[in-house]
Order: C-alpha cells, then structure tokens, then sequence
C-alpha cells in the first residue's frame, strides 16, 4: 500500500523494470493532502476513521489495476528499433498519457468513498430499511442499500426461547452505526426500535398509562420485557409478593408501567407491581364497602400452610383456619383444597381497622352434630371407614363430620390384642355398635367385638365348678399367673393355689411363661368376665390328711427348717409346718435345740383347722414326759441289770436318769 500512495518509488519500480515513459510526479500528486492527511471529520469521528480505512484498502486495489493499464500502454509504444506501422488517418490525435489515467482513476474512487462515508455519517439516528440476506454464527447479514452490507448482532433479534425472530428475505429496520474494520457496516436493530417506539413509551411515562409487553429474558435481578423496545423489569416489581421463580414469566404477555427512563442512555425501567396495586386497592376499597360478617363470597385459594389457607376475595385476603374447613378432622388443609382453587366462603368475623378477614367453610352446611342422637342411637349398627389408628383404638368416620372412636378394649373379646393396627388399619371398612353418643363432646364410642359372640355369657355353663382345664400360661404377676384356655378366655391363679406345701414367694418358682399347664376351675364370674383356677387343687389337701391322723397331746417327729425371733417353724409332716413358739423351747428358756436344720420330738399343743396352723411344744416333752427314745435306752439297761420287780415305775426312770447324769 506504501508503494501506491508513494509516486516516486511507483516511478522508479517502472522505470527499471519496464522501460516505460517516467510518470511525471505532478500527477500523482495531484491531491496529496485527500490521501495522506485526515480531514476534520475523521479525526473527530471514530465511523469516518473506520471509512476512510476501507477507502485506503480498496485504493490498494485501484492501483494494481491502474499499473497493469499504464504496463499495457507502455508496452504498446514502438521502440525505436521497431519498423514504423503506417497508421490510419483518424490516429493523428497523441495518446493518452498514463498518469492521467492512473490519477483520474483513483480521484473517482476517492470521491466515490467519501460519498458513502458521508452518506453513513448523514444517516445518523434515522432509521433505514433493509431486507435479511443470511445468517451467520454472530450475525444477521442485512442489505442496507449501500455498497457493503450490515451486520446486525443475532442477539438483538432473538426471542426468549434463543430463535432468531427473522429469517433469509425478510424486511427488517436498523439504524447503522459504524463501518467495521474487517468490512461492513455495524447496524442495531434495538437501537431502531427504540427510536421508533420511543415517543409512544415517553407519553406512557409522563401520563402513567399502562403499556404491554412480553417478556422475553431473564437478567440478572429482574426480566427483560419487550415494550416496542427491550425495558428492564426489577424482580421486585413483578409482583405484590416476593417472587422465587423468574423464569416462569417467560414469554407472557404482561401489562406495565413505565417508571423510569434515559433517553440519551436510552434506558426503561418497568413496575409491574404499581399496576397490581392499583387493582388491588380499588377492588378492596369497592369489597370492604360491602364486607360484613355472615356475608357469602366467592374467592380464589392463594396460599396454604399447617393451620389453614388464604382465600383472595378480589382485594383483600381472608384467612380460612383449618378448624373452619370440615366438620370432620382435616390433617392438612391440602386434603381439602388446592391453591388456585375457587371457593365459596363464609365471613366469620370482620375487623376493618386491622382489615382482618376470618372465613368459614363449614359454616355453608348444617352441623351434623346437632342430630346425631336421633340418626346414631346406642345400639344401633353402623357401618364406617377407618380414618386413623392410634395406640388406644381407632377413628371410624360414619359421614363427613362425624366420627366414632373404637377403643382398643372394645375390638375383641380377646386380651391378647395390644395395638389396633393388629386387626385394621386406615381406609378399612367395618362394621360397628354405637355404645354412647356425646354431641356436646362431638364423641361417640364404637365397639366391634359386640358384633361377635361373648365367650363370658356361656362359660358357666362350659366349665362348671371343679372342671379339669388346661392352657397356655400367658403373663407371670407377683399375685399369680394368667392361664388362657381359649382364645378371648384367661383365667388367674392366685399365688396362693400354686401348692399346697411350698411358701411360693413368686410364680415363677412353680412355672414358666408360655408353659402349658392344667388347673381346677375354682369360680366363674361372667359378669366380671373372671375365671379363677388353682393349681394345688389337683393334688390332696396335706392338710386335711394331718388333721384326719393327729389330734392333741400327739407326740411327733420334726425337723426346725426356720427360725424366728418368736420361736421356730418346724415341718412335722411333708408340707405341714407347726409353729414351736419360745415359751415352748425348754426349761429355762434353752434355745440350743431350735436351731435350724436339728430335729426333735414335739408334743402337738393346739391345732386350728381353717387357718392350718399347729402349736409345737419341746418343753413338754423334756420336761414332764420322758421322750420315746428315753424310754427305749432304760428298757435296753434294765434288760442287762437284774431288777427287784418286774414292773417299771415312772420313779424308776427318774432314777435312772438322775444316775444317768
């Protein structure tokens, strides 16, 4: 490029190499200060810098042809060596010379560059139709009428949805902006709409009249809303309440307000929320006209939390508690409504200076409650559905708003049953007896086992006094243990009638859990639902043996198993104990004998047959009488010593003990 804008050294370059007429400097010349000097404008204006750039680069071109012309010409005049041709007559004219040619050449180019240089410049804000020609990675080419084309940002033209909104052959409008370095012209399509719809949103502004407009991005902290040109939408302005998801907007229609704007930034900002309240102020100043408690409306359901849902009544919100939703038992108020859901409310109660709303829905219908002795009345047979289960029975829903509960003692006859969920869980149907009703309480008690036949209202009949059982133990208790002997039927027996000789301390020293065991029916008691059994009952009485046998004075034979601080307890038969007290020790108050696990003679002192106790003596034998086993030994002695008679006295074996000693 150097070489083109320099005539000497083009000169020189076609001088030595092609033996050509030297090109006059003058020529060349001819506008030095158009190519080597920027005007004013181009050194002001960055879009006339990038213009006169393309210029310089398109002259480059411009040359190389002008120097092929200029070789061709050169080489077209004879030498002087070359024989003379005869010309003909009209050729007396002199020729061209190849500098003009070459200088005419580049002052139209020039002038033809500038002229679109200023063509762009004079352009300005106006907007200039052009026609879509392709699409590129980055942008739109568009024709604009001039020599190059526009390049339009893809960003610019495309929807929320990421489509480009125009395609080949479309008619778009843009304003250029710049010539590019690379070539082209930068056009905005944003820019031309802004200056198009830019009147119409300003008047929007300064009257306050809502605008539409789609949305069509979302950026960071807001929305971006195409209003005939792209307005930024705060996400605190979007709606009443906080917002948490953005990206559900998009590409709605939505109506705006203008709130502020930048002409020369060319900057909107949008309220959507000014809109909204607006709306909602009058609609609530026009409702609380009318607001009253008993009043039935129509609302929208707005939101829903543990405790209730807030019902929209256009204007103003009303709370609708959960307990205010059914007569029956709600868990979550989702059981019964939906957000967006439209209801009819009821106006409970009404504060207009706290502009506070309480709503009723149950309230629209009867209270079930009212008649629900007459259409539930004890005894009767109903039929329901089981709501819940808890630890102690069941709720069985008998219609919207009534329920019964069915106690866990009321499901079976049988005691085994230890949770409800055993025998019916939540959505079962069943059938039930109503055994009281409560409508002040809202109760009524259900029972399911009086649908089944009683096994207590039979058992008399089916094990009579002294009947021979047998069953499974099911508990140990420190008063005796739990024996069933059919399902639904346990019988106790009593610590007490586990043995007739044993002091049993606790059951389980006679038997185990789950053992299978047989009993005496003792009593019956269906009343009480009760059954008493014994276990001893099945062997004879020892007591009844001893006392058949033994009478007073009797001497026996026992054995001291315990001592007490009052005497000793002795057995003198097996599972008969008699009580040795410690006046009845010996003479002089000896204990030496009543120490445990020593046996002696007693003489039986008192008997007491219904408590089955026996009185011991030891002093009455040791004292008073001679033991058996002292009368033995004398008898042995005096069968080796010769005696005067042949009778003994009692003097005699006194005696003889008194010698003994």
């Amino acid at each position: 490029m150097a070489n083109v804008l320099n005539p000497e050294t083009e000169s020189t370059t076609l001088n030595t190499t092609l033996e050509t007429p030297v090109l006059e400097p003058a020529a060349e010349l001819e506008h030095p200060a158009r190519i080597d000097q920027p005007s004013p404008e181009s050194t002001s204006n960055p879009e006339s810098s990038a213009i006169q750039e393309v210029t310089l680069l398109d002259a480059d071109a411009l040359t190389q042809t002008a120097v092929e012309a200029e070789f061709e010409a050169a080489s077209a005049t004879p030498s002087a060596e070359t024989p003379e041709v005869p010309t003909p007559a009209h050729a007396g004219a002199p020729p061209p010379e190849p500098g003009d040619d070459f200088s005419s050449a580049l002052a139209a180019f020039e002038r033809e560059q500038a002229a679109e240089a200023a063509a762009v410049e004079a352009y300005g804000d106006k907007i200039v139709s052009g026609k879509v020609v392709e699409q590129r990675e980055k942008f739109l080419v568009v024709d604009v009428g001039l020599k190059s084309e526009g390049l339009l940002p893809l960003e610019q033209v495309t929807d929320h949805t990421g489509q480009v909104k125009f395609q080949s052959g479309d008619d778009i409008e843009v304003v250029i902006e710049r010539e590019e370095p690379e070539g082209g012209y930068l056009v905005n399509y944003e820019r031309a709409q802004r200056l198009r719809a830019w009147d119409s949103i300003e008047k929007a502004a300064n009257d306050k009249t809502p605008i539409k407009g789609i949305v069509v991005s979302r950026v960071k902290g807001g929305l971006t809303v195409d209003i005939g040109m792209k307005a930024f939408l705060p996400g605190s302005q979007l709606e009443i309440r906080p917002v948490r998801n953005l990206d559900t907007y998009l590409g709605q229609e939505i109506e705006v307000r203008v709130i502020k704007l930048n002409k020369k930034r060319g900057n909107v900002v949008i309220s959507r929320k000014e809109l909204l309240e607006e709306e909602q102020n009058s609609k609530r100043s026009a409702i609380m006209e009318h607001l009253a408690e008993g009043t039935v409306l129509t609302g929208t359901v707005k939101n829903l939390t543990d405790y209730g849902a807030f019902v929209d009544l256009g204007g103003i919100d009303g709370l609708l508690h959960i307990t205010d939703m059914s007569w029956g038992r709600l868990t979550h108020p989702r059981d019964l409504v939906n957000v967006a859901d439209e209801i009819q409310v009821k106006v409970l109660k009404f504060d207009k200076e706290k502009q506070r709303v309480s709503l009723g829905f149950k309230q629209l219908t009867p209270d079930p409650w009212l008649d629900a002795t007459e259409r539930y009345p004890v005894g009767a047979k109903v039929h329901g559905r089981v709501l819940s289960v808890t630890d102690y029975g069941a709720f069985v829903e008998l219609e919207q708003g009534i329920e019964g509960l069915v106690h866990l003692s009321e499901m079976t006859w049988s005691k085994r049953l230890k949770h409800p969920s055993k025998l019916v869980k939540p959505g079962d149907e069943v059938d039930t007896l109503v055994l009281s009703v409560n409508p002040a309480d809202r109760r009524i008690s259900l029972g399911m086992k009086q649908l089944l036949d009683n096994p207590w209202e039979n058992l008399t009949d089916k094990y009579p006094q002294g009947t021979i059982v047998e069953g499974r133990v099911r508990n140990l208790t420190d008063f005796g243990a739990f024996v069933e002997i059919e399902d639904g039927i346990d019988g106790l027996v009593h610590i007490s009638n586990l043995s007739w000789t044993k002091r049993v301390k606790h059951p389980s020293e006679v038997i185990k859990k789950g053992e299978k065991v047989k009993a005496v029916v003792l009593g019956v008691e269906p009343q009480n639902r009760r059954l008493s059994l014994g276990i001893k009952q099945l062997q004879p009485d020892v007591w009844e043996s001893f006392f058949a046998t033994h009478r007073v004075g009797d001497v026996v034979h026992g054995k001291v198993l315990r001592t007490a601080q009052f005497g000793a307890f002795v057995e003198i038969a097996e599972g008969v104990e008699g009580l040795c007290h410690i006046s009845e020790a010996g003479e002089g108050g000896d204990h030496s004998k009543l120490e445990q696990g020593l046996e002696h003679d007693f003489k039986i002192i008192k008997i007491n047959v219904e408590e089955k106790k026996v009185g011991l003596s030891l002093r009455a034998i040791s004292g008073h009488e001679a033991s058996r086993t002292t009368v033995e030994r004398y008898k042995e002695t005096a069968h080796k010593a010769p005696v005067s008679s042949s009778t003994t006295t009692l003097g005699d074996l006194v005696n003889w003990r008194k010698g003994e000693r």
